[in-house]
């Protein structure tokens, strides 16, 4: 026993050893030469990258260090981070690229255009976009993007010369600032003197929610293609200015993986992206392979991961002209762990990213004109694929949701007009201000096809994301294809939000439907302000107008502000949210008067949102942005851990997100049931169905599909259980308009989008399945039929009372990456009405 910890210990003080007498040269390329007067990344930071993990502020006080001392680099802020961190790019080329900079912008630009043969590719420089660590705890991408912008600024030669005067490299050093913030933050304060290997330690176990995220919990490799961050914001507007023609994406995996670079599993890419697109990325990949042989570290390509989903990093490119390039460096998650692979070091990390991001430029170099290219000829084939023929879209009642797609296509480049006149195809009406028409005729023709088509056959049933995305049914907009232009108006240059109408003063008083986006941030403002509001529950017509479940009711008397005073605020109110608000002079109507009991009084929700160990990141993080940044409602993040100190009685509704097993004991739950009974209202969701069932919140039964393996090999068995994961798909349900989890749609279907396989039987009275999964759902994606079989005809909404209170269950996710706006009122109406259920 002696002898073994005597051995460990040896290790411990080796691996401290190593690390702290690291230098540059176990980095740099050998046989170069560096200018003296460049500062190295210790001269700033006090450390060589690989001793500590670098801070996001220390990194950004190199760079622009960097940037002041090299000729070689220009440095831009292009926005802050929800945490007010700054979202540096610089831009790297040689002097000369530099003062010519602006024409080589605009030619990379012409040959995206119509006018791309009259570019000459011979001297043109080729674009490289270089991100680096979007996953705040995979983070020897930063950290290596120390060296490399080191090398880029300080190296000498002929080799070093060239490469900058072919090139142009728009270098992002930190693609999440918060999260790599946060997670050096946590393995900096956990380091040993004596680094400790054993993956057990507190150093290689963060805290939930973990670094890999951005401040609101979002994985932001997802956020490419739905654009709804900060930071994917500026990289893509960044993106559009250049069209790159390679951009690279430095990951980390499991720490006792290898290093994997692109291309993926063949099969898996996505049938839009063209054949020579993975002929080159295979290409590329040999310069990949001969500098990790050079170093000696292992790798692989060509398993794992895929091409399919055009929201990730590496596979975004590959629908815009450009070569996508996912590496994947098995992680030391710290300073150094033991793995399967002997001791993992984290300077052992950053070389490897290093060296495959130095890779990728001499093959961008070597590859220039085939690079250029091959970005011209995507764009003119798209242009001679491309149909006569548009896209309309819209929601005749919701003009919020309505902007808020055209806001995506507008970030992408993608134009569209107004309509010259309101139309009707279809039994669809779209009416001018609440929607746009999209020609397909355009540059970005494979975009469009790929943002809005609806897919459901494939060539392979494993995916590494989602299967579907198609952006209209996210957004439960009407859209339909291959329309005529006949209709085409004023394409539209400056997007804004529909101005509201004038609101009426009344002395009587005010009404408010619940269609468009922003109604539930609308009546918690109201409600904010102590004003009496009510709900109805029935459609009623009053002055010519006719009025939808769910139709607010403001009245004039009886209210803490005077008539003006009211007046005046609802039209602020109005005016902030987009939303029309109509005064009525009578309480008269044809269906439900305006005082009857048919109006439900509405009271201001107090929220409280379930955190912490168990609970999934994302899905709570969905909810905290959806009610911070969108609707302005505060909400209570209660830690899981600090349940027992918790007073409840200070929330009238908290939210249960997906979770992984029991997170909470009996006397727990015990604590919980007893808040509902006292009128509390608690809302979970997808794998909260277990814990309902479990626990007795929920009288649930499940449908569960045989999978029984009958002419499987071992060595098929993966890919046999995993065609039947339901990885993100969209799928339809009818639903009751009248049941007021449904206020606000004015369709009896609902396009819902599902990755779980949670199947839950309908009750036997029809009034208590609202929502329910019609008999042939599946609209976009991939689904195995045996879970297909086992969806049709089930629910995803479950609601039952328990005492004073409800108990609420939502199988899918209504906020999913924060695009998918489409049934974020799902969850606003449970929360608004759930009294009336």
């Amino acid at each position: 026993m002696r002898y073994i910890f005597t051995i460990i210990l040896g290790v411990f003080s080796l691996v401290s050893h190593s690390q702290n007498d690291i230098s540059l040269s176990y980095y740099l390329p050998e046989n170069s030469t560096y200018n003296p007067s460049i500062p190295t990344p210790q001269s700033v930071l006090g450390f060589v990258p690989g001793k500590w993990h670098v801070t996001h502020d220390k990194l950004v006080s190199y760079m622009k260090i960097l940037a002041d001392a090299s000729p070689r680099i220009t440095i831009e802020d292009r926005g802050k981070t929800f945490e007010d961190r700054p979202l540096l790019l610089l831009t790297i080329t040689s002097e000369k690229n530099h003062k010519n900079l602006k024409n080589i912008q605009n030619k990379h630009i012409q040959l995206t255009e119509a006018n791309a043969e009259a570019v000459d590719i011979e001297t043109l420089p080729v674009v490289v976009y270089q991100g680096f660590s979007i996953h705040g705890n995979e983070p020897s991408g930063s950290n290596a993007a120390l060296i490399a912008a080191y090398y880029l600024a300080a190296a000498q030669g002929e080799q070093i010369e060239k490469l900058l005067n072919t090139t142009v490299i728009l270098f992002d050093p930190s693609l999440n600032p918060d999260g790599l913030q946060r997670f050096a933050y946590w393995v900096n304060t956990n380091k040993s003197k004596n680094i400790n290997t054993d993956p057990q330690d507190r150093e290689y176990s963060e805290v939930w929610p973990g670094g890999r995220t951005n401040h609101y919990w979002f994985d932001m490799n997802r956020d490419w293609l739905p654009a709804q961050l900060p930071e994917s914001r500026a990289r893509i507007a960044t993106y559009h200015k250049w069209y790159p023609n390679i951009l690279t994406d430095h990951h980390e995996m499991g720490t006792n993986s290898t290093f994997f670079f692109q291309p993926g599993i063949p099969s898996r890419t996505h049938p839009l992206t063209p054949d020579v697109n993975q002929k080159l990325t295979k290409k590329i990949a040999n310069y990949h392979a001969k500098a990790l042989d050079n170093i000696g570290s292992l790798y692989y390509t060509e398993e794992n991961y895929d091409d399919f989903y055009y929201g990730k990093g590496s596979t975004f490119p590959d629908i815009n002209g450009g070569i996508g390039i996912l590496f994947e460096q098995g992680s030391s998650r710290g300073h150094a762990q033991e793995t399967d692979n002997g001791i993992l070091t984290f300077p052992f990390t950053i070389r490897n990213q290093l060296t495959t991001a130095l890779s990728t430029l001499k093959a961008a170099t070597s590859m220039r004109k085939e690079l250029l290219q091959y970005k011209k000829n995507f764009y003119s084939n798209a242009k001679k694929e491309a149909s006569k023929d548009a896209i309309i879209f819209g929601n005749e009642k919701d003009a919020a949701s309505t902007y808020h797609f055209a806001e995506i296509l507008n970030r992408h480049k993608i134009k569209f007009h107004e309509l010259s006149n309101d139309v009707t195809l279809q039994n669809r009406t779209y009416k001018k201000g609440y929607s746009f028409i999209v020609p397909k005729n355009q540059k970005q023709s494979r975009l469009i096809t790929a943002i809005f088509e609806k897919r459901t056959t494939f060539q392979d049933s494993l995916f590494y994301d989602i299967s579907a995305w198609t952006f209209p049914l996210a957004f439960n907009l009407d859209y339909k294809d291959g329309v005529s232009t006949t209709n085409i108006g004023n394409e539209v240059s400056d997007l804004k939000h529909r101005t509201p109408k004038p609101i009426s003063q009344s002395n009587y008083a005010y009404l408010m439907q619940w269609h468009e986006y922003y109604s539930p941030k609308a009546l918690y403002q109201i409600l904010k302000k102590g004003i009496r509001a009510k709900v109805g529950m029935k459609p009623f017509t009053i002055e010519q107008h006719q009025y939808d479940y769910g139709t607010i009711l403001i009245p004039v008397q009886n209210q803490k502000l005077a008539t003006a005073d009211l007046y005046a605020f609802l039209q602020q109110v109005s005016k902030e949210n987009y939303i029309d608000i109509t005064g009525v002079s009578t309480g008269l109507t044809q269906g439900i008067d305006l005082g009857s009991n048919q109006f439900r009084a509405l009271s201001l929700p107090k929220i409280g949102l379930f955190t912490g160990n168990g609970i999934t990141p994302y899905d709570a993080g969905e909810v905290w942005h959806l009610m911070d940044q969108r609707y302005d409602i505060p909400i209570t993040k209660l830690n899981t851990e600090n349940f027992n100190s918790f007073d409840l009685s200070r929330y009238t509704h908290i939210i249960l997100p997906n979770h992984r097993g029991q997170s909470l004991r009996n006397d727990q739950v015990e604590k919980l049931k007893t808040w509902i009974r006292n009128g509390g209202t608690l809302i979970g969701y997808r794998n909260v169905a277990q814990f309902f069932k479990n626990n007795e919140f929920m009288n649930i039964e499940f449908t569960k599909p045989e999978n029984i393996a009958k002419t499987i090999t071992f060595e098929q068995k993966r890919d046999f259980t995993g065609a039947q994961v339901v990885g993100g798909a969209i799928f339809e349900a009818a639903i009751d308009r009248s049941h007021p989890i449904n206020f606000g749609y004015k369709d009896k279907k609902i396009p819902l989008f599902r990755n779980t396989t949670l199947f839950v039987k309908p009750d036997n009275q029809s009034y208590n399945n609202p929502i329910q999964y019609t008999k042939n759902p599946l609209l976009s994606g991939y689904i195995s039929k045996k879970n297909l079989d086992s969806l049709s005809s089930t629910v995803p909404f479950r609601h039952n009372d328990l005492g004073r209170g409800n108990v609420i269950l939502f199988t899918d996710n209504t906020n999913f990456r924060a695009f998918w706006y489409g049934t974020n009122k799902l969850l606003m109406n449970a929360i608004f009405f759930s009294d009336e259920m």
